[in-house]
């Protein structure tokens, strides 16, 4: 199985920027996807950025432009760095990994806890 744990949420004025980060672990044989989803209040939740194998990126029209995912495989972390926010950028924000762990299944789906994020205007 893996584990994750977000950090860098916060409380940010709008044009300000922040940075999330979420660390995975457990024994990961191979990963798919790694990334983040948000989800406002009375929202469902939404993908925000993806990065796929071959470091193939996905964004959410709403935040192009603006944030970048990133990861570090060796650390097995993930990153979104989010710049110029907006208050409609307010959620709980969950890392997401998809990947083959240890007493997992080949195509297991993990979740973090989440970390607020919140915007002021």
């Amino acid at each position: 199985q893996a584990h994750l744990v977000e950090s860098g949420g916060g409380l940010a004025q709008a044009g300000r920027s922040l940075r999330l980060s979420c660390a995975a672990s457990g024994t990961i044989f191979d990963i798919a996807d790694f990334g983040w989803y948000r989800q406002a209040p009375g929202e469902q939740r939404e993908l925000v950025a993806l990065i796929m194998r071959g470091d193939v990126t996905t964004y959410a029209d709403s935040v192009k432009g603006r944030f970048t995912i990133s990861r570090d495989n060796t650390k097995k972390m993930v990153y979104l760095q989010m710049n110029n926010l907006k208050p409609e950028d307010t959620g709980t924000y969950y890392c997401y990994l998809r990947a083959w762990a240890r007493n997992g299944p080949r195509d297991g789906a993990y979740w973090g806890q989440g970390t607020q994020v919140t915007v002021s205007s």
